[in-house]
């Protein structure tokens, strides 16, 4: 018997504003202190809104959005909170338990 497996795109699956927000919020639990991680999840999150709508909704460049929102990128902080807001998020804050 021969498996056949998939690639998981996290992308495809982000339909809603109510799946990209629980999605972001399990991510930022998992990822403790490893910014790659969040910074790909951000990335996930932009690629399933279509990054070129997201490159116009911030004002970056879609290149510039592919790099700073990949495992490898490092995005500013002023870049997440662009791209946040772009995608009708904000964060919250709550006492750590």
């Amino acid at each position: 018997m021969t498996l056949k497996l998939t690639s998981w795109d996290s992308a495809a699956h982000l339909r809603s504003p109510e799946d990209i927000a629980l999605y972001l919020d399990a991510c930022l639990e998992e990822a403790g202190d490893d910014v790659e991680f969040i910074a790909k999840a951000l990335g996930n999150i932009a690629r399933s809104h279509g990054m070129t709508q997201l490159a116009n909704d911030t004002g970056l460049g879609r290149e510039s959005l592919y790099k700073a929102l990949s495992a490898d990128g490092n995005p500013s902080f002023a870049t997440v909170l662009k791209v946040m807001r772009a995608l009708g998020l904000q964060f919250r804050v709550k006492v750590a338990a």
